[in-house]
Formats: structure tokens, C-alpha cells, sequence
């Protein structure tokens, strides 16, 4: 197990959270589920905490109740590096979720989702402040981002 491992809280719903993810991700897998016994909190026999890999990143996922909900102040941030990946992963992760601006969605579980091309960070980190100001302000315009309108103001 890796040092640090992200734990997601869901409400009843970390199973299903796990079977989305790793049917979105390559070289992601399912890890073990363990079940509430009679002891509680939840429900005997209940799914209590699944394990799973999304792209070799190790994740928790339990389920502890209604208490705590997601909130964009924590969000997986994902560095793609093609259009397709971007497309691909912007159209799966916000399915029945909520497409935001500059590259962010929430999925279906209330997850904040960053989907971000490493393109963007190499054009943002210019040493021409001109160049790297013209990505900012296209990124600015983009609910999903779009690399080539990136790399036509980065190229103005």
C-alpha cells in the first residue's frame, strides 16, 4: 500500500463509485470489500469499505453515512495527455454529474474532477508573460478544455 492513500466518503455508495471508476480508467483494478458485521454502523452485511486502483493511484472508498458530503475544496485532478483522453474522460466522469468551468465537472457521486491537459501547465509556465497570459485568458473561456484553442493563443 502506497504511504498515502486519498479515502472518499460516500453514503451507501462506494461499491458502485469503485465499479464507475475502474470501468473509466485504464490500468485501474478493484481491490477487496470488506462488510459492516452485526457491531454497526452500518447495516450487517453491508458494504463498509471497498479498495480499488485508478491508474496505479491507490484510493479508499467508504461508505460512512450521510454526515459528510463532497464539496470542490478537494478534486482529483487527472493530467491527460491528448485531446482524445480529455474528451474520453471529460464525457464519462461527468455523466449524470455536472460539466463546470476551466476543466472541472463533478461526477455523478458529487466528486470535483479536474480534467486538465499537461499541455496547458507547459503553455501557463512560459517565460513570455504575453504567451502565458493569452492561455490564461482562453482557458478562462472553456468549460472542457480544448488544446488546439489553447495553442492558438499561446501561438497569437
Amino acid at each position: 500500500m502506497q504511504k498515502i492513500t486519498p479515502c472518499l466518503w460516500f453514503d451507501g455508495k462506494a461499491e458502485e463509485a469503485m465499479n464507475f471508476y475502474t470501468s473509466i480508467f485504464k490500468n485501474s483494478k478493484k481491490g477487496n470489500i470488506t462488510h459492516y458485521g452485526e457491531v454497526g454502523p452500518g447495516p450487517a452485511g453491508s458494504v463498509m469499505s471497498v479498495t480499488f486502483q485508478l491508474d496505479g493511484q491507490e484510493f479508499i472508498a467508504l461508505n460512512g453515512g450521510p454526515q459528510f458530503t463532497f464539496t470542490p475544496a478537494v478534486s482529483l485532478f487527472v493530467n491527460c495527455e491528448t485531446q482524445e483522453e480529455v474528451d474520453e474522460l471529460w464525457e464519462k466522469l461527468s455523466e449524470g454529474g455536472e460539466k463546470l468551468h476551466c476543466g472541472w465537472l463533478t461526477d455523478k457521486f458529487g466528486v470535483s474532477w479536474q480534467i486538465i491537459p499537461s499541455a496547458l501547465g507547459e503553455m501557463l509556465q512560459d517565460r513570455s508573460v504575453e504567451k502565458s497570459q493569452r492561455v490564461m485568458q482562453a482557458m478562462l473561456q472553456m468549460d472542457k478544455i480544448d488544446i488546439q484553442k489553447l495553442k492558438h493563443a499561446y501561438e497569437q
